[in-house]
């Protein structure tokens, strides 16, 4: 396994932003998605743990692949080594980063009555 890439997916999950390290990214075969394997994490020998690393960590132990909307991916990079993981509040007023706007269905509306 020599030079595998790494790369670094940033996307908002509900208020929280995920920054998280994976070793496979594509598109999925179900449409609007990416698909996200062998997400990499720091090791447990250091003497500082991150609590939102461990957070991470703990909340994707035992997650072969995961599928996220492309709507919800702010960024991915492709990088030479791994970093922390990390989760952050995504509070509209302290960020430049907006939810890329979704035509559905509002929660009390039916069908195509409006």
């Amino acid at each position: 396994m020599a030079n595998q890439p790494v790369y670094k997916v940033i996307f908002q999950n509900g208020n929280q932003v995920f920054e998280v390290f994976a070793r496979q990214i594509y598109q999925s075969d179900m449409w609007g998605f990416i698909e996200v394997e062998e997400f990499v994490f720091g090791e447990r020998s250091k003497i500082v743990v991150d609590p939102s690393e461990e957070k991470l960590k703990n909340e994707f132990s035992g997650v072969k692949r995961s599928y996220i909307p492309l709507q919800a991916i702010i960024r991915i990079d492709e990088v030479d080594k791994e970093g922390s993981s990390k989760i952050s509040d995504a509070s509209p007023g302290d960020s430049n980063v907006a939810s890329f706007p979704f035509a559905g269905i509002n929660p009390g509306q039916q069908g195509g009555e409006e």
